[in-house]
């Protein structure tokens, strides 16, 4: 099996290449969902598709696939493979689009080797992966697996005030195929790990177990405007410090706990945001995560009472609005050997891990066996322009993807 490699050159290049589209005035690798810079990286992805002879097809959220059916191949449930292409604001080039180009690079090196594959091979690009222009994240996915209508996800309005049927429509991305409409077989995504185990431990490939279970919710405390100077502490009813308690508490109790569960304040706002004016209202994010269901569970509620007491005790209004929730999602155990045993073939050390950040795998999850395969971030940096990982990792995640790809399409 490993006398067969993809095309590193090849696949270096159009990972380059792909990176280069999408930037703004200032440099920046601004791709958002929808938007005209992706509409131009949707548009060189098809072309790569078309130029390696593989079949292209779009459904009605605007998912992207490459399907490649081998002659005489049986019509079976097809392998998928994929991820997404859309970025964050000023991003780096890895995310995403490293699962995506693979994919289409393991297809590429298979055709030209004359491969049968036992079944039909899918490359996909899924819409709204990041979520920044539209809510929710792994739209596309989400939608495709069933659990989101597809009428819902294309009525969404955009942090700009765009909807996001109406943009599809405008860069030619309203497919006529309804998501769903080719039911994967299994699913793997190759993706950077976004974290720095794999570097710390000096490790060149990670099998991804399992997925951890995300809570979102928004926080919003009202208390009392009122002089910064001539109100006395003990008379305040101060929005900003019981959400400052609340960001405390999430930490400390983040530090004390003997488990992986984390917790993040990223978004915050007072009112009126005056610096002589204490505030009356405080509203911001949290984000908690772990792996287990019942930990994530026994986390919210920890949260729910610590707001109740904290209420009591600051005399604040805190309401509480749930953003997102997605389960934990434990991967195909088959498929997960099938990865440890390709990467001990090639002589790769590997690891099993658990992914912390959300990826359109734990949505088609839903619908079929899947799993993921991590390369190393150096400085487990992510989201970020000085995201990195070496050719050397990029090559070789694809190369697993390649073997597992041939190990999953030998069979019936």
């Amino acid at each position: 099996m490993n006398s067969l490699a993809i095309n590193d050159e090849r696949l270096l290049r159009c990972l380059r290449r792909l990176g280069e589209i999408g930037r703004d005035a200032e440099g920046r690798l601004v791709r958002l969902a929808a938007s005209d810079a992706e509409k131009l990286g949707r548009d060189q992805f098809v072309d790569w598709l078309k130029e390696a002879g593989i079949e292209v097809a779009v459904d009605r959220i605007g998912n992207i696939f490459g399907i490649w059916r081998s002659d005489g191949v049986v019509d079976n449930a097809p392998l998928m493979l994929g991820s997404h292409i859309d970025t964050v604001i000023n991003a780096g080039i890895y995310d995403g689009c490293y699962g995506v180009i693979s994919g289409l690079e393991v297809i590429a090196t298979l055709k030209e080797a004359g491969f049968q594959p036992s079944r039909p091979i899918v490359v996909a690009a899924f819409t709204n992966e990041e979520g920044v222009r539209y809510a929710p994240d792994m739209m596309g996915s989400l939608v495709y697996a069933g659990g989101l209508s597809t009428e819902e996800g294309l009525a969404s309005v955009g942090t700009d005030g765009s909807v996001l049927g109406e943009e599809l429509v405008r860069i030619g991305y309203a497919g006529e195929n309804e998501p769903g409409f080719l039911r994967p077989h299994a699913y793997i995504e190759l993706h950077i790990e976004q974290g720095p185990v794999l570097e710390r431990e000096g490790i060149p490939l990670g099998a991804v177990q399992n997925l951890q279970g995300i809570s979102w919710q928004k926080v919003t405390i009202e208390g009392d405007a009122n002089h910064a100077g001539t109100t006395p502490i003990s008379m305040r009813r101060d929005a900003g410090y019981a959400a400052a308690r609340v960001i405390t508490f999430l930490r400390e109790r983040a530090k004390a706990s003997n488990t992986p569960t984390v917790a993040t304040v990223g978004c915050i706002t007072f009112e009126p945001n005056a610096i002589n004016v204490i505030p009356s209202r405080a509203t911001f994010t949290v984000d908690l995560r772990d792996p287990d269901e019942d930990r994530l569970k026994q986390e919210e509620a920890a949260l729910a009472a610590f707001l109740e007491t904290l209420s009591q005790e600051e005399q604040v209004t805190i309401g509480v609005e749930r953003m997102a929730r997605f389960q934990p999602v434990k991967f195909d155990e088959g498929i997960v050997r099938a990865i440890e045993s390709c990467a001990a073939a090639r002589g790769l050390a590997h690891k099993r891990m658990t992914s912390g950040a959300g990826h359109d795998a734990q949505m088609i999850a839903r619908i079929a066996p899947a799993a993921m395969i991590f390369v190393p971030s150096r400085n487990g940096i992510s989201h970020n322009p000085k995201e990195f990982t070496s050719d050397e990792d990029l090559v070789a995640g694809a190369n697993i993807l390649l073997d597992v790809v041939r190990t999953l399409t030998s069979e019936a």
